[in-house]
């Protein structure tokens, strides 16, 4: 069978509703920054009131759809697999992933019973991003979303880091990879966020089981995870776990390492003010790359290009003429 999809994502269905705050608000609100908490719907309700919500944007979101919507926006055929429920924040998260381009396991009027999951991002003034996430029916994703056709279909598995909190999230996982493995489908992960690989590191390395084909972390997960205490040691270590993958530097860049040398990815310059989305970002437009015929280094100009221009505006997505336009820059 021919492949249908470059990426197939799984993740959780979360309406992201974007909005800023103030440090004293953090402070006031006892809210832990800088990480993604989980919460419960009274708390995340409370949050919303408080803050006043008029300047708020939403949108469908979840750290893989993010990643997925970014990499249909250069121009990836993309699948995501995820959960909501049978009301108006569902229906809304449907429509806006389908009129982004992404084909989805999500089918309108059949959704069970429940509460579709909301993720309250807040930015402050330093442009460093708090998430507090009430997951709704999100938290009961399973193995009964994952679309064997179009999984078996596709280039590569993407797999969110964040499914790893729930037991049959984390047999989804498992399952969806081995899937892909019996079909010669490539195998990505995200760690997600640095919180999933402190509280969740041995719950993670069952995932990664016998390894990866492509992680992506960010330097802070990179030391959790292997408990190296410098970058190059960590490395190392990485390699015995993955095949290829990608350490993101924040302001330094990133690096590379393709399977078989270590490769530097430069930063592009940026006035950050919302860092919402850039790993999101970055790993939608390396993944686009990586299957549409781009070199490592290549697909890593395009992520560092791309999360450097995302973190310049509120929101973790870019336009789709944005998107073309980063592309024209890069590969002409």
């Amino acid at each position: 069978m021919s492949e249908q999809y470059h990426i197939y994502g799984m993740g959780n269905a979360l309406v992201d509703i974007v909005t800023e705050v103030t440090d004293q608000f953090v402070a006031d609100h006892a809210i832990e920054k800088g990480i993604m908490t989980l919460v419960d719907e009274e708390r995340q309700r409370t949050l919303v009131d408080a803050i006043h919500l008029p300047s708020a944007d939403r949108q469908c979101g979840g750290s893989a759809a993010n990643t997925i919507i970014g990499a249909a926006q250069f121009g990836a055929q993309c699948f995501y697999s995820c959960k909501v429920a049978n009301d108006e924040m569902g229906d809304f998260y449907h429509d806006d992933l389908t009129a982004n381009g992404v084909s989805t396991n999500l089918s309108p009027g059949a959704h069970e019973d429940g509460i579709t999951g909301k993720c309250l991002v807040m930015t402050t003034p330093d442009a460093e991003r708090t998430m507090n996430t009430f997951l709704g029916i999100t938290a009961e994703y399973s193995v009964k979303e994952i679309d064997e056709t179009a999984l078996k279909n596709s280039q590569y598995l993407y797999i969110e880091g964040y499914l790893v909190t729930g037991d049959a999230s984390r047999e989804a996982m498992i399952g969806a990879k081995e899937l892909a493995e019996a079909n010669s489908v490539r195998t990505a992960l995200t760690f997600s966020d640095p919180s999933m690989v402190k509280y969740f590191r041995d719950q993670m390395a069952e995932v990664v089981g016998d390894g990866i084909d492509l992680l992506f972390c960010n330097e802070e997960e990179a030391l959790l995870y292997t408990g190296a205490d410098s970058l190059a040691a960590a490395v190392e270590s990485l390699k015995s776990a993955a095949r290829t993958f990608v350490v993101t530097l924040g302001p330094k860049g990133a690096l590379v390492f393709d399977g078989n040398a270590e490769i530097e990815i430069d930063p592009f310059e940026a006035t950050a003010i919302d860092t919402n989305g850039a790993g999101d970002l970055f790993a939608g437009a390396f993944l686009y790359g990586v299957t549409n015929g781009k070199s490592f280094a290549e697909a890593g100009a395009l992520a560092s290009l791309a999360s450097s221009r995302v973190v310049s505006k509120f929101g973790p997505r870019l336009a789709a003429d944005d998107a073309r336009a980063l592309h024209a820059q890069i590969f002409g």
